[in-house]
């Protein structure tokens, strides 16, 4: 713990739907949840994690939950700030700079290099997919999974926290969006290139296996597991969200709506997601595919990115785009399903802001 901020909480009612929404912080300056795909809180709801800009260089925060204390954690240079991912244990925080791996020790602010990566960088080029540099922990904690980008490739390599351990999973061509499955430590998902999105691996290198088969001009992204099913849920853009089972290969459509980042709750019953072109505001709905999506509130966020108004644009490679990733709301339940967390710029910077889910009975 480096510097203790005071509360910059204020709330407001969401002209569009009456929900009272709490803004979290405040300074003019990027703020910012982690990814979509990466818990902003612990279980134990302690803490919400988040980046910020306001001393010059992104570093980690956290928003102390019963006072709404700000909290500086890192002074350090050069922070991947969208390689942060917490653990849900609430013990440490994972990340990388541009040298290396990292892990914060909360009790102590204590940080540990864990690995260097001396040839290779932990990003693609671009802001988008790998150029972002997001990591997976395992849902135990036992292994912290990252990307070592090479010219021949990314390696996905594995850091054994009970020991320090580093080794290889795989290499693949392209590299983004890890997620380990919920229900297993040893089971972790990740996106190849545009063209060739679904993948599963098991930490220990077997069992590569490609998932479902895309047609041409067929825009898939922004996948995630569903919890308790063994099913990858994917937004097929801007048609539909749908899940493909590992197993058998048995795709369904769970919502027909022009979701963008859309993620399940830890049960692994409700989704949220936030919209784009056009932005109908934060929705929500059930993994059955049984009740019509409901609108939670307006973001008003900028969501960067032109290219998501286009047909698929990637089928002859990347291709540079202009998204920053702190414009858009990646909405992301609480470990409880109590809140939702979401990022903002409609103010023009982006703040965090977050909502109650009582009311919705879930």
């Amino acid at each position: 713990m480096l510097r203790v901020f005071k509360p910059e909480v204020k709330e407001f009612i969401d002209e569009g739907t009456g929900r009272r929404i709490r803004q979290l912080t405040a300074v003019d300056c990027v703020n910012h949840h982690p990814f979509f795909l990466i818990p902003a809180y612990d279980n134990a709801m302690q803490w919400l994690f988040f980046v910020s800009h306001r001393l010059g260089t992104p570093q980690i925060f956290g928003i102390e939950r019963n006072t709404y204390k700000i909290v500086q954690f890192t002074d350090i240079q050069d922070l991947n700030e969208w390689s942060v991912h917490p653990d849900l244990s609430g013990a440490f925080v994972y990340f990388t700079t541009k040298t290396g791996g990292w892990r914060l020790e909360l009790q102590t602010a204590k940080v540990e290099n864990l690995f260097e990566y001396g040839k290779g960088t932990a990003t693609a080029a671009g802001m988008v997919a790998g150029g972002m540099g997001t990591t997976a922990l395992s849902p135990h904690g036992r292994y912290w999974a990252y990307p070592h980008n090479t010219a021949d490739g990314v390696r996905i390599m594995k850091c054994d926290t009970s020991d320090g351990s580093i080794s290889e999973i795989t290499t693949h061509d392209a590299v983004a969006h890890m997620q380990f499955c919920p229900e297993d430590d040893s089971l972790l998902y990740f996106a190849g290139n545009f063209t060739e999105r679904l993948w599963t691996v098991k930490v220990d290198g077997t069992e590569k296996t490609k998932h479902g088969k895309r047609e041409k001009g067929q825009w898939i992204t922004h996948e995630s597991w569903v919890p308790n099913r063994r099913e990858l849920m994917y937004v097929d853009w801007p048609h539909a969200v749908r899940a493909i089972s590992i197993d058998s290969g048995a795709i369904r459509t769970i919502a027909s709506i022009h979701a963008w980042h859309a993620i399940c709750d830890p049960s692994g019953k409700y989704v949220v997601a936030d919209t784009n072109c056009p932005d109908i505001g934060i929705q929500i709905f059930d993994t059955a595919g049984e009740q019509a999506p409901r609108t939670l509130c307006f973001p008003q966020a900028t969501n960067a990115g032109s290219h998501w108004k286009d047909p698929f644009p990637y089928e002859n490679g990347p291709i540079k785009v202009y998204a920053p990733q702190h414009t858009h709301p990646h909405p992301r339940f609480s470990p409880d399903r109590s809140k939702i967390v979401y990022t903002s710029d409609r103010t023009g910077y982006s703040q965090l802001y977050e909502f109650d889910t009582a009311d919705l009975k879930i």
